[in-house]
């Protein structure tokens, strides 16, 4: 190490070089000890004013010495995984969905369940969001999406015979090639990268171990390509896509039997199976079925906060809930705003319970006939009682009267 380079450095009249590196909580000798340590030898030459590139160089190095090898005292701090709940008891919210009774209308099924999620987060931390429909729910094809649907093909007839032309080219969103009608592309797409997506995911499938971890994050960022670009260019095969939009959404989507009450039968089990194992602190249903009725009241009396989504106003469900919000409401956003006020509500309730005074009954009846048993040995033990006078007469008139 040649020594000559550090004294130059340090004894350098340079400000940007000296401001560079030199930390003031060290003394001169510390710093020059600690920089004997780290100062590559390949920068070991003499420096002269003229050499600006070695010294950005030199600069970038030192910037570098000093946050890793100077700031001992600074701890490394680990992000905070839950920022928005730090400090604050939030409650524990479960969504369960009815999709049999209440499908999304008005908005696509994703948007609905993005929707309806951030209005669940303002009564807390949302951890199961669960949707439960039989077969022909997501089967079932609104007529909007029919009518859509038939004119779109209508529009692909007249493209192929050249009576209408795009005014923007179709673009593949996996590749980036134009084409003039929406046929060529629908038939590019399956063609190409249909098939190519297909290798991918049977290739994936057969390996194990971690050949199949590579191969994951390998293709991860094309899948994810192929299935945005696929949502809007394929046709879903099966209804209009229902079960697909809430997984994306981060829904749990379980399909249940074609018979009758099946879904409803299978959504209340979970519930109260959740109930049971404590694994949440407030009831989130979207459903206007009255034979959730029971389930609401169970879970009110194991102290649980319950909330309904439905747009029937007079209810049954509404009545035996905490909080209801209408389905308008939670699209336009009205329910995210109005759920910090119903917390809000809560908590207060909470706090008066803790102030209020109850009789208990067991609690008193326990104290006070431990007080008379006490009463009634002492009794026993002490003085016996001359029951020859009345109650109301004193033992002194008792020996005057004897006199």
């Amino acid at each position: 190490m040649n020594s000559s380079f550090v004294k130059l450095i340090i004894n350098s009249s340079n400000p940007i070089v000296f401001s560079s590196f030199y930390p003031e909580r060290f003394a001169p000798s510390d710093y020059k000890y600690r920089l004997k340590m780290v100062v590559s030898p390949r920068f070991c030459t003499r420096i002269t004013p003229t050499d600006s590139s070695m010294l950005r160089t030199i600069t970038t190095v030192f910037q570098t010495i000093r946050h890793y090898h100077f700031n001992t005292d600074q701890t490394h701090k680990i992000p905070n995984p839950f920022p928005s709940t730090q400090g604050i008891g939030r409650n524990i919210v479960a969504v369960f969905w009815d999709l049999d009774n209440k499908p999304p209308k008005s908005v696509s099924p994703f948007d609905a369940a993005i929707r309806l999620k951030k209005a669940a987060e303002s009564l807390g931390i949302v951890r199961y969001k669960i949707a439960y429909a039989n077969q022909r729910s997501f089967d079932y094809i609104p007529p909007k999406i029919k009518l859509h649907r038939k004119d779109r093909k209508t529009l692909n007839q007249l493209e192929n015979k050249g009576i209408t032309k795009p005014i923007d080219p179709y673009i593949c969103r996996v590749c980036g090639r134009k084409f003039y009608t929406n046929e060529k592309l629908i038939n590019h797409f399956k063609q190409i990268h249909e098939r190519e997506h297909a290798k991918r995911v049977s290739q994936i499938e057969s390996s194990k171990g971690s050949q199949r971890v590579k191969l994951v994050g390998k293709y991860s960022m094309k899948m994810e390509k192929y299935s945005n670009a696929a949502r809007d260019i394929l046709t879903p095969k099966v209804g209009y896509g229902l079960g697909d939009e809430l997984k994306r959404a981060g829904y749990w989507v379980r399909t249940v039997s074609n018979k009758p009450q099946a879904a409803d039968v299978a959504l209340r089990e979970h519930m109260v199976d959740m109930m049971d194992r404590r694994q949440m602190e407030c009831l989130v249903l979207v459903s206007d079925d009255s034979d959730f009725v029971e389930v609401l009241k169970e879970a009110r009396l194991r102290c649980l906060k319950t909330v309904v989504v439905g747009d029937c106003k007079g209810g049954v469900l509404k009545r035996v809930s905490d909080a209801c919000f209408s389905w308008e409401e939670i699209i336009m956003g009205k329910a995210k705003k109005e759920g910090v006020s119903v917390v809000g509500k809560w908590k207060d309730g909470d706090i008066l319970k803790r102030l209020e005074w109850r009789y208990n009954y067991e609690k008193e009846r326990k104290l006070y006939d431990s007080d008379a048993s006490d009463l009634v040995c002492g009794e026993d033990d002490g003085d016996k009682v001359d029951e020859s006078r009345a109650w109301w007469k004193l033992e002194s008139d008792s020996d005057v009267e004897s006199l």
